[in-house]
């Protein structure tokens, strides 16, 4: 053991992928009673070294993980590196008393790594965010029987067989068969760059008029709410800047405390207020 674990010293996936596999490859594969034995020390004692030496061997099993998720374009060390992760924190929680071996608890710790950082990898945009689009993400590609789009009877088929909307399977299927673009396009293509977003879409919030329009708007409705305001009585005017335009607002008891009267009326006042105020502004407008 001590051999291998000096092989592994020395290796990192992405210096030299090849020499990393080979030396991942020389490391045994642990016995029943070996493992037993480590994860034991590991729960019971705190025992460092033995995290150490579970996890090296179980390296060879992130490599096989890892290849399976080859078809996303993502570099194989990445995802080595990030099933690695995942076969760490798998060791921290493993309990020997689970009656299983280490492998069948570490394989979902492993790929829900390589899960994460596929996601956040495989495009600019997240095209997965709720549990349903992540579970089509990585099964939709293998449900499809052909390439090109699905026809009905095998949208509802793959619907049913994951347990998900037609509506969001074919959402899915748009969000793989698009790709990412940049906002002002290639540089060196001048015959296509005029088809980038940024020649396309359009921005009107700088538009002078609607700016223009925005700030005739606000302070027309100001100048009538103040208008309005002054109608009130002075009572009901402090009342509604007690309950509405204070940083700290007053409640119902506070005022009926300060003017000597009920909550209830405080709220029948602030609501004949309210209702004055609404109808001497709709005929200012």
């Amino acid at each position: 053991m001590s051999t291998s674990l000096q092989l592994a010293d020395r290796l990192v996936p992405g210096v030299n992928l090849e020499s990393y596999i080979q030396a991942a490859s020389r490391i045994p594969v642990l016995t029943v009673e070996e493992e037993r034995e480590l994860t034991h020390r590991l729960y019971y004692e705190d025992d460092v070294d033995a995290a150490r030496q579970l996890v090296l061997s179980h390296l060879r099993f992130v490599i096989h993980i890892a290849r399976s998720y080859s078809g996303y374009g993502l570099a194989h060390a990445d995802l080595i590196q990030e099933g690695n992760v995942g076969l760490m924190k798998a060791v921290k929680r493993f309990n020997p008393e689970y009656g299983v071996r280490l492998v069948s608890f570490a394989v979902h710790w492993i790929k829900a790594e390589i899960h994460e950082f596929i996601l956040r990898n495989w495009r600019i945009v997240k095209v997965a965010t709720t549990k349903a689009q992540r579970k089509l993400f990585f099964n939709l590609r293998s449900q499809k029987k052909r390439l090109g789009w699905l026809n009905h009877e095998e949208l509802q088929a793959v619907a049913t067989d994951l347990g998900v909307e037609p509506r969001v399977v074919r959402e899915m299927e748009g969000r793989l068969a698009s790709h990412d673009m940049a906002f002002d396009g290639p540089m060196d293509d001048d015959d296509n760059v005029y088809q980038a977003p940024a020649y396309y879409l359009e921005d009107h919030r700088s538009d002078p008029a609607v700016q223009v329009e925005k700030t005739d708007w606000s302070e027309d409705s100001n100048g009538r709410l103040m208008e309005a305001m002054n109608s009130l009585d002075e009572r009901s005017q402090d009342i509604l800047r007690e309950r509405w335009l204070m940083d700290s607002k007053a409640t119902l008891h506070e005022l009926a405390s300060k003017y000597g009267i009920s909550a209830e009326r405080i709220r029948q006042l602030e609501k004949n207020a309210m209702n004055k105020i609404r109808q001497q502004m709709t005929e200012l407008a």
